[in-house]
């Protein structure tokens, strides 16, 4: 078995194809993602060296991805809970067979929302966000409908130096109100927001596993906490336009392309990604034709 280390700070990721014990791995770009074969999930979920063989890919290429994964939502439920506690969403809800199975479908019949087709990493409105998903593909379009993964310790490895030393102490909000909340009547956004307060957040947090430092804003972002200082401010003028132009620049490096890898669903396609390390995008370009996922999002903690 060839071995792979958990990634280095400032390493690319292994970019041939290789084997990892029983498994083959072709990575899909040169900085995330990576197509595993010869490998089913069903097993992974009891199989303790199967699955610490994926554990160990996930940290290196940070998004996997599988085809042909005929698994139940049982098989789903329990390969998920491997990598911990499943948690529900306060607003999409579970499976009520299978808690923690957000089943995301769109169809004719679908309201018009815009929260999956905006760069974002799962529930960073939540003091402790998501650790990762595995997200499976019931139904597909036959083209469209793709999703977009962004390596977030890559976007800001690769940051202007000043900008690294502005951001390094720099701290932010996160809602679910200003997001999900939106649409909401007022007293119900307001009860939103009581059961879920706005989060607060490292800008540059690190990864408990690999030590990685990652860019850790998104469209759940809303304002910096702790920009009005000295050493940011002149007058008290530059405070709100200073602070946004900055969270602007940090949020638009999700879309560098060279920090991306996109992926093309087929019914039982499955992805299983690092929510600490990574933003993503769910592309609505199909309609009017059906897209219908799974997701199993995995509790995580508490961001430093």
């Amino acid at each position: 078995m060839e071995k792979i280390l958990a990634p280095v700070p400032g390493a690319p990721a292994q970019v041939r194809a290789h084997t990892f014990g029983s498994i083959k791995v072709e990575p899909l770009t040169c900085t995330i993602g990576a197509e595993l074969s010869g490998v089913h999930l069903g097993d992974a979920a009891r199989d303790n060296d199967l699955f610490a063989e994926i554990k160990a890919l996930l940290l290196r290429y940070k998004v996997l991805f599988l085809r042909e994964q005929d698994i139940t939502r049982a098989e789903h439920v329990a390969f998920a809970e491997r990598f911990g506690p499943l948690e529900d969403h306060p607003v999409a809800g579970s499976d009520p067979d299978h808690p923690g199975l957000v089943r995301i479908y769109k169809d004719l019949d679908s309201p018009a929302e815009h929260y999956e087709n905006a760069l974002h990493t799962d529930g960073t409105w939540r003091e402790a966000p998501a650790m990762g998903a595995v997200l499976r593909c019931v139904e597909s379009p036959p083209v469209g409908g793709d999703t977009i993964w962004i390596n977030m310790v890559e976007a800001h490895r690769r940051l202007p130096d000043h900008i690294k030393a502005q951001i390094r102490d720099l701290r932010a909000r996160h809602s679910i109100e200003a997001s999900f909340g939106a649409v909401m009547p007022e007293d119900k956004r307001h009860e939103l927001k009581a059961r879920f307060p706005d989060a607060e957040h490292p800008v540059v947090r690190t990864h408990p596993e690999t030590g990685e430092q990652i860019l850790f804003v998104n469209s759940f972002t809303t304002h910096f906490v702790n920009y009005h200082t000295p050493g940011n401010v002149r007058f008290g003028q530059d405070y709100a336009p200073g602070a946004g132009l900055l969270l602007n620049y940090l949020l638009s490096q999700a879309a560098v392309p060279e920090y991306q890898v996109r992926w093309r669903w087929q019914p039982n396609s499955v992805a299983i990604w690092d929510n600490r390390s990574t933003q993503h995008y769910a592309v609505q370009d199909y309609w009017p034709a059906v897209r219908k996922m799974e997701r199993a999002g995995i509790t995580g903690d508490r961001p430093f």
